[in-house]
């Protein structure tokens, strides 16, 4: 496992954090489970991330949309602000509605070809950031 490309999944979905680990794992990833409610908690997500080096993070962003899009987007100017992401949600529509930016948003339903898209992305995130 020693130099394999690291990817941080961020979820609240414990069903969906398995498939996406075995899937990006199966793709040639290290993959680092982080629940958002361990960092709502206060899990210091810049120790974990500065021990793990990961080279892109899967972050799904769930309903309520809008107070988790702010959680995202705090994060992202704080402690995430020099990563690569992939975004997931299960309904992009509502999501691509209420940030009215325009972000790729990964699509996850019960669907074996969301999966392989989404495991596309972390294959093109990981290429357009050099490995430090």
């Amino acid at each position: 496992m020693a130099g394999l490309p690291v990817v941080a999944v961020i979820n609240t979905n414990p069903d969906l954090v398995e498939l996406l680990k075995a899937r990006i794992e199966s793709a040639g990833f290290v993959v680092l489970v982080i629940h958002i409610a361990d960092i709502r908690a206060g899990l210091d997500l810049g120790a974990v991330l500065s021990q793990h080096h990961p080279q892109v993070i899967v972050y799904d962003v769930v309903m309520p949309y809008e107070r988790n899009w702010r959680f995202l987007q705090h994060l992202r100017e704080t402690t995430l602000e020099h990563y690569r992401f992939v975004l997931t949600t299960p309904n992009a529509a509502a999501l691509a509605r209420l940030i009215g930016r325009d972000e790729r948003i990964y699509e996850v339903l019960d669907d074996d070809a969301d999966i392989n898209a989404i495991v596309q992305a972390v294959r093109e995130a990981a290429r357009a950031r050099p490995t430090s």
